[in-house]
């Protein structure tokens, strides 16, 4: 399956990229980190973790997940459905009645304000779990940002429920567009279990796997570790600390991108898939399982370019174009082998502030790379992450 990976190749190319990215100021700072089923093969840290503040970057700093976030929640439904307190494809307003109540948005009526009605198929946590219920995202989708704007309501990522309040933009199960989804899946598990989110992820995901630097809540110990996210400029391309963070008083636990961690612990849940559900001597999803969420789970529909609405928040956003791209439950799938040397059929997604993570299970390897810089797919930040993949592949037969 796998040959081990040539350290003394990858840790000089890659230690070069991720210095050369931080001197020439592409980016404040950097963690990467790569790892195979048995363990951690390459983690190292350049930069600040703010800029010009002086406090190095370290292998432990703190990051904002964002919509890394996403997987971790995708694993805990999974849990429910193993047990079987959830199911895939039966109405999910079965277990959250809120979702019977979801309305269709069909467009605007001469006073600029939103029409909508019922739409004609009930939401399944299978069309949450990849994107394709209906939900989208006001960065990227023109009618969610004009209903957020127009209603005045807050963003999924406030943690105010009634920023879930919104309408769906197309027919559950008709396309795929990324979205609020998974914001909702998260309020499925939290119903469901009887917990909040964050406390559920913590007993059954974070804890079992030693993710002791990850959760919603940033505790005393992982503040003094947590870097700063920083936002360019889209005139000037200047790069400068922004004090944007994930509320710590919410009214439920953001799903959708409200986690904070370190690329160790980040490493800990990949591996954890490599090893077919388990880690930290602990079995945290069955094998089958796995390969369920690990296939494609949305039939014919396909990944597509999210264009954007909001410059600041993300570019126009694209992994890998020309290549097929599938969702699972809940990962990008690239069903063709990526100009990285990246598998095809491997996992992966990101957050906002440029953090990135694949799982390739037919090399054995996932690799994770953390920055804070907004916009998402920042070219630089792209960049860098597209070469220390490549650097990562070279190094692996």
């Amino acid at each position: 399956m796998t040959s081990p990976i040539d350290l003394s190749k990858l840790k000089p190319n890659a230690d070069n990229l991720l210095k050369q990215a931080v001197q020439a100021g592409h980016v404040p700072g950097v963690v990467a980190a790569a790892s195979t089923s048995q363990g951690t093969v390459y983690e190292a840290a350049f930069g600040e973790r703010a800029l010009d503040q002086g406090v190095a970057m370290t292998t432990d700093t703190v990051f904002w997940l964002a919509s890394m976030t996403k997987p971790i929640v995708g694993a805990a439904a999974m849990q429910l459905v193993e047990q079987g307190k959830l199911t895939l494809d039966e109405p999910a307003a079965k277990f959250l009645p809120e979702l019977a109540n979801v309305k269709l948005l069909t467009g605007w009526d001469s006073a600029g304000q939103p029409m909508v009605r019922a739409p004609q198929a009930q939401i399944t946590l299978r069309q949450l779990l990849t994107h394709t219920a209906g939900f989208t995202s006001d960065i990227w989708n023109v009618d969610s940002a004009r209903y957020l704007k127009t209603m005045n309501l807050p963003r999924a990522g406030s943690g105010k429920k009634i920023a879930l309040s919104v309408p769906l933009t197309f027919e559950p199960g008709t396309r795929w567009e990324y979205g609020i989804n998974i914001d909702w899946a998260g309020q499925v598990v939290a119903a469901v279990s009887g917990m909040r989110l964050g406390e559920y992820i913590q007993k059954n995901i974070a804890e079992p796997l030693g993710m002791s630097s990850t959760g919603f809540k940033i505790t005393p110990a992982m503040r003094a570790r947590l870097a700063t996210v920083h936002q360019r400029d889209t005139l000037t391309g200047v790069l400068s600390t922004t004090p944007f963070e994930v509320s710590q008083d919410t009214e439920f636990d953001p799903g959708g991108g409200g986690l904070y961690s370190t690329a160790g612990d980040y490493l800990r849940f990949t591996r954890m898939i490599l090893n077919q559900g388990r880690g930290n001597g602990n079995q945290i999803l069955k094998p089958e399982t796995i390969a369920l969420m690990s296939k494609n789970a949305m039939g014919p529909l396909r990944v597509n370019l999210l264009r954007t609405q909001n410059p600041a928040a993300s570019h126009d956003a694209e992994f890998f174009p020309g290549i097929e791209k599938t969702w699972g439950l809940t990962f990008m799938i690239n069903e063709q082998l990526a100009p990285t040397g990246r598998s095809a059929g491997s996992l992966a997604w990101a957050g906002l502030p440029n953090a990135f993570f694949w799982i390739d299970p037919k090399k054995d390897l996932s690799g994770v790379i953390l920055m804070q810089v907004l916009p998402f797919v920042d070219p630089h930040a792209l960049g860098l992450f597209t070469a220390y993949e490549k650097a990562v592949y070279a190094a692996s037969p």
